[in-house]
């Protein structure tokens, strides 16, 4: 069962990491109950426990010009 802090994430969404600004937006690679699999525009693919951390939804980046 999904935790209640990912069960609106799913893949392919964009989010933001509250306490790391810098790591820029991440798409969500993949879900699996409080594991989410994020790859940041500035950090790479990290596994964030949705329990420890809820991730910030937010609109996907422009594409590089």
């Amino acid at each position: 069962m999904p935790s209640p802090t990912t069960s609106s994430l799913e893949p392919g969404h964009w989010v933001r990491h509250p306490a790391r600004p810098d790591w820029g937006p991440g798409q969500v690679q993949s879900v699996v109950g409080a594991r989410v699999t994020v790859n940041f525009e500035h950090a790479g693919k990290l596994l964030i426990n949705a329990e420890v951390v809820t991730l910030i939804p937010c609109e996907e980046p422009d594409a590089p010009a």
